[in-house]
């Protein structure tokens, strides 16, 4: 899943408008943020696969360590720990950790059985929503939509850059994903990581976004 994932990040702000949408989108990419690093690394693993259907021309090898359950739990957990220490919002710690947690689950929804449980445990996972394309469009447009709709129920912004930033950032998200019907597999794997880190930009974004909003009563 791709911008499910953003779906709901963009949902948690109405839950809590104290933190800024850039943290939320941090916790709900934060898996697939690791990722690009373990596989530049070499800790990961992943191959290309030439005639692969679209969604599925990736052989995820090995992710024990960013995609299995037992480290999504693992990092919801610290990353609501770091948020709790800095803030002492326990409330929205919780709710941070459940973003990255959400990663896991909603990748379990869309994946063919390659998530791993556990690092130790060979048993993999996935309910093969990318087998059925139509239904994986309608199904992460959905959580997509509706995040924003609840997002620009939740603030309001001093100008309008910010507003018009904000949609050409959902339309670029949505064009990526579109895209990805149609893209072939990566050159390499190398190629594929630092790919992967052009994620931050949509982070760093949302920052700024959410920098012009006014504050909400």
């Amino acid at each position: 899943m791709f911008i499910g994932h953003f779906g709901l990040g963009l949902t948690a702000k109405k839950l809590d408008r104290y933190v800024s949408l850039g943290t939320y989108f941090l916790a709900a990419q934060f898996l697939d943020l690791l990722w690009p690093i373990f596989l530049i690394l070499g800790w990961e693993k992943a191959e290309p696969i030439p005639n692969g259907p679209p969604l599925e021309n990736l052989n995820f090898v090995s992710y024990p360590y960013s995609h299995s359950l037992f480290f999504a739990v693992v990092w919801g957990i610290l990353f609501g720990i770091v948020f709790y220490a800095r803030t002492k919002r326990k409330g929205t710690s919780f709710l941070l950790g459940f973003l990255v947690v959400s990663h896991w689950i909603l990748d379990y929804i869309t994946h063919v059985p390659d998530l791993p449980i556990a690092p130790w445990s060979d048993y993999k996972v996935g309910l093969r929503l990318w087998d059925h394309q139509v239904a994986t469009i309608v199904i992460e447009s959905i959580i997509f939509i509706g995040g924003i709709i609840i997002f620009l129920q939740s603030v309001h912004f001093k100008k309008r850059v910010p507003y018009v930033s904000f949609f050409i950032m959902m339309l670029l998200l949505a064009g990526i994903f579109i895209s990805s019907f149609y893209s072939p597999p990566p050159p390499s794997m190398k190629v594929l990581g630092w790919v992967g880190l052009s994620q931050w930009i949509f982070i760093f974004w949302a920052f700024a976004i959410d920098r012009s909003k006014k504050p909400m009563r």
